[in-house]
């Protein structure tokens, strides 16, 4: 999961860092660093999947998903 990801994944669901910390189990510190690039690899897991059970999904470049959705694409990409 991308900070971007990240970013989209929360604005998609509503969530500021305060309140997904909360779901997460995490201090919002911890989110923070994650919106900059600098989370843990375990960090970023255990965030893709508290998002995951909310009804994120993630896609990789070129994957596509099912259903109706959204994607940005990035510029310069």
């Amino acid at each position: 999961m991308t900070p971007e990801q990240f970013k989209m994944a929360k604005s998609a669901l509503g969530l500021s860092n305060p309140e997904l910390a909360e779901i997460a189990g995490l201090h919002r510190n911890t989110l923070n660093k994650v919106d900059k690039g600098e989370g843990k690899s375990s960090t970023i897991q255990h965030l893709r999947l508290a998002l995951e059970a909310q009804g994120v999904q993630f896609l990789d470049s070129g994957e596509v998903a099912a259903g109706p959705g959204v994607a940005v694409k990035i510029r310069g990409e």
